[in-house]
């Protein structure tokens, strides 16, 4: 490639990015924060993904930023700046990695509420995107750590955030472990789901902070009051992420929907509570429970961190309604 291939190339990412901004902010992800909107403008999503997978009718595509064909590196360019997910890696058919859609990250950042000066940890490296998404906002790289446990991974994100501009401190590591030695922080936002709030996340935080993290289907929202104490419900919106990788982080099995109604199976709603359930409730009991609440949405569940204890709950922490996370 040329010089002028690389101006059009650039050019074409500026064009594309700025669509982007304005399909993200007609939808309201932004919440109405100026400084979001003018981060995510910024921040050149193409850097992070100079190659990615879709998914075609004969496997997956590779799409990348070195192809010698000008058509498909504008095509690799273009899907870079599209608000969908992008597979960033695979292995054995899986998705270990990946780039989360843009606007459910614009509301997830906007839901973690962060202030100048704050220190946030970001679980789940991914291609560093979101990392510099932060950076970017808070005006200052080093308070922002991120960790993911797949040496290949965090190196990536380091060299992509570097070839960005952005110095971001890149950890190895089981992030349900937290850095402890880049504590205490006033926000944890995680990117890959897990099945419970790990521990050593509330000791690493301030009181007072906010953490943010896929559990089942959705986004927890949680305030830290001490190390042992927290508690919080879930955003409206639906989320979907690659699972947390680590010592003692299986996956959990899937569900049996024997004996359930089609039409219960269907319902986005209870296939949340389903997975919110997942080895606490009988399928059938938590099919009542849904019926009984009017289907409830995810704004209705949260769950509490307290004496020892995780667990879920509807409407009420103290309520009938409740069960044990893991």
């Amino acid at each position: 490639m040329g010089a002028q291939d690389d101006t059009g190339i650039e050019a074409l990412a500026a064009e594309a990015r700025a669509a982007l901004v304005r399909e993200i902010d007609a939808e309201g992800a932004f919440g109405g924060d100026p400084l979001w909107r003018e981060a995510f403008g910024a921040v050149p999503r193409h850097l992070f993904v100079p190659y990615y997978y879709v998914a075609g009718p004969r496997g997956y595509e590779r799409r990348w930023s070195g192809n010698p064909d000008r058509e498909a590196r504008e095509r690799w360019v273009r899907g870079a700046y599209e608000d969908v997910p992008l597979a960033t890696r695979l292995r054995d058919g899986e998705q270990l990695s990946s780039s989360s859609q843009p606007s459910l990250m614009a509301r997830m950042l906007v839901a973690l509420r962060v202030a100048d000066g704050d220190r946030v940890l970001e679980v789940g490296a991914g291609t560093g995107y979101n990392a510099a998404l932060l950076a970017h906002r808070l005006g200052d790289g080093d308070l922002v750590t991120t960790v993911d446990l797949e040496p290949e991974i965090t190196e990536s994100a380091r060299q992509h955030l570097a070839a960005a501009g952005y110095r971001v401190p890149v950890v190895t590591g089981d992030g349900a472990r937290g850095v402890p030695e880049r504590a205490p922080f006033d926000r944890i936002i995680a990117t890959c789901a897990l099945p419970t709030v790990p521990g050593p996340w509330l000791a690493q935080c301030r009181p007072g902070a906010r953490v943010l993290t896929p559990l089942a289907t959705g986004v927890l929202a949680l305030t830290v009051r001490d190390a042992g104490h927290a508690e919080g419900r879930f955003l409206p919106t639906a989320a979907f992420f690659v699972p947390l990788r680590g010592a003692g982080h299986a996956e959990p099995g899937p569900v049996s929907p024997a004996g359930l109604p089609g039409r219960v199976l269907e319902q986005d709603s209870f296939r949340f509570l389903l997975a919110l359930t997942r080895g606490a409730l009988d399928p059938r009991e938590a099919c009542a429970l849904w019926e009984r609440a009017g289907a409830p949405g995810r704004e209705r569940y949260g769950v509490t961190v307290a004496g020892g204890r995780t667990w879920a709950w509807l409407d009420d922490p103290a309520g009938p309604g409740a069960w044990p996370l893991p």
